[in-house]
């Protein structure tokens, strides 16, 4: 017959079994759940390490596809600000009639009519020159109208690129803004009289050296967005002197002939300039002579002195022993 204490043992001994199988069931779990995790993140490194070996690889492929790319089209560089001017000189039948027909070119590609002045020769043959801002998309095409108007006689064309100087005038235009708003925040906390006049006057300066830039920034503004054309139309060709390097005998005696005339011309200036004072020296000497001459008091002649005796004898040189004497003094 069992007792009550030998139950309480074997309780106690099956509720202590069945706890450290728990324990130990649980260990083998979470050594399970570690294992695991180490074989993922094993796994995950590799397939990283992988990916990153590729990532190289296929980027150098991509690379070598885009040198061979750039090396197969080389980029073309383009400067964004060029002014362009041309000058042509064209040899029409009508000048009135291809001046009308420029003016329609011009406005047909967006341009305006600046500058025209016309003249006419001895013959009666009209010269015109007339300066044409068109864009400068429509350049070429407008100056190929040009040169099929007649017959050309003379182009010349220029482009200078004024890049450069377009984004020196932008970035300086930007900074003296950046200024002036400054000093206006100044002037806004300033709060003596001395440091608001200090302040007005360097406001007004660089808003000054402000409207400068800017003005330059729209001149060249419109110098590189309108190209300028300078378009001379006549009747007849523009003949040139030819220029003679070796005078002959005719151009010795015509240069020779323009010197003495030339130094006639002189000699006959300078009397002209010298006459009014011989003039006036010549009135002097005449009032001289005939006025103030004649009234000056004349000297009285010597007359010989008498006394009792008789007149007194005049004297008369000491006569020159080397010269001889007269035969009346030696008889």
């Amino acid at each position: 017959m069992r007792t009550p204490r030998s139950r309480r043992s074997r309780r106690s001994v099956r509720r202590g079994r069945a706890l450290a199988g728990l324990l130990l069931a649980g260990a083998l779990a979470l050594t399970g759940c570690s294992g695991a995790g180490d074989n993922g993140a094993n796994s995950a490194s590799e397939d990283r390490d992988g990916a990153a070996q590729a990532q190289p690889e296929s980027g150098a492929g991509a690379q070598d596809a885009a040198s061979g790319k750039q090396a197969s089209s080389a980029p073309k560089i383009t400067p964004n600000h060029i002014i362009r001017t041309a000058s042509l000189t064209v040899q029409v039948k009508d000048v009135p009639k291809a001046l009308d027909a420029a003016r329609t070119t011009t406005e047909n590609a967006g341009g305006f009519v600046g500058k025209e002045t016309t003249t006419r020769d001895e013959e009666g043959n009209e010269q015109t020159q007339v300066v044409l801002r068109v864009p400068v998309e429509k350049y070429d095409e407008v100056l190929a109208d040009l040169e099929g108007a007649g017959k050309l006689l003379e182009r010349t064309a220029n482009a200078q690129d004024v890049t450069d100087q377009v984004v020196d005038v932008n970035s300086r235009i930007a900074t003296q803004r950046a200024s002036v708003a400054r000093i206006r925040e100044l002037m806004d906390k300033a709060t003596k009289l001395s440091d608001v006049v200090t302040l007005e006057g360097e406001l007004s300066t660089r808003e000054a050296d402000l409207e400068s830039l800017l003005a330059r920034q729209a001149s060249l503004k419109d110098r590189t967005t309108l190209a300028t054309i300078t378009l001379s139309l006549s009747e007849k060709p523009v003949v040139k002197a030819e220029e003679d390097d070796d005078p002959g005998v005719a151009d010795a005696l015509t240069g020779g002939w323009d010197a003495f005339v030339t130094m006639l011309r002189w000699i006959v200036v300078a009397l002209a300039a010298v006459l009014p004072f011989l003039a006036g020296l010549a009135l002097l000497a005449l009032l001289w002579l005939r006025l103030i001459r004649p009234r000056l008091p004349r000297r009285p002649a010597p007359t010989s002195v008498a006394t009792a005796l008789g007149p007194l004898p005049v004297a008369h040189p000491a006569p020159d022993p080397n010269r001889p004497q007269e035969r009346g003094e030696e008889d």
